[in-house]
């Protein structure tokens, strides 16, 4: 079996995505805690869209105290919006009174927010506060178990122990960059495979 090291496929993806950034449009952290809890099930392109006329309407007291109906309107474009507006009306209400308004840099305190899990509370770490965690959402998960990064019974925790074993100090900006190549290059159907970097070690073909 074909093996390339580690620093070699961090030097690819480099190549691949060498201005890797988060996806979703956010100026504060809770917008992007929110955003982040829309994006399930949601491209981040709609996301984005949803996002700018919520955050234009309402800032984080605004989400507290406004009718749930209202946040229903604005953001049914991302799907599960009767379930999602109470997630985003209680996260409000939880930082204000809990955190003054702030997401702290806690793990167990963010993952007990409604409508927040592993996944979610590793992007909001990656990104506002540079933690070395990476988030295993679906384009992950599939590029790292065509690159053999992770075994195909493995669950998104499974394949997150393996991706901090490997990749080690390295995964905040590698999780875009693996995102990133799963969105554009190994892509779920029709992935580009003619003259892919990573054809010799990928067990998709």
């Amino acid at each position: 079996m074909i093996s390339m090291k580690t620093d070699e496929i961090i030097q690819i993806f480099e190549e691949y995505i060498p201005d890797p950034k988060c996806s979703l449009n956010y100026n504060k952290d809770y917008e992007l805690l929110i955003a982040t809890v829309l994006s399930a099930q949601c491209t981040d392109e709609r996301v984005n869209q949803v996002t700018k006329i919520l955050f234009d309407k309402y800032d984080l007291k605004g989400l507290a105290n406004a009718n749930v109906d209202d946040i229903k309107d604005i953001i049914r474009p991302c799907g599960n919006m009767n379930r999602k507006s109470i997630y985003i009306k209680e996260i409000a209400n939880r930082l204000l009174s809990e955190q003054n308004g702030s997401v702290p840099n806690d793990r167990e305190y963010i993952e007990s927010l409604p409508g927040v899990g592993r996944k979610t509370c590793n992007v909001l770490l990656a990104n506002i506060y540079n933690e070395n965690v990476i988030a295993v959402d679906t384009h992950v998960e599939r590029v790292s178990k065509r690159l053999g990064f992770a075994s195909k019974k493995d669950d998104p925790y499974k394949i997150e122990q393996k991706l901090n074993k490997r990749f080690k100090d390295k995964l905040g900006r590698l999780h875009h960059q693996i995102l990133l190549f799963g969105r554009y290059y190994c892509k779920a159907k029709n992935p580009i495979c003619e003259g892919c970097k990573f054809k010799n070690i990928c067990k998709n073909k």
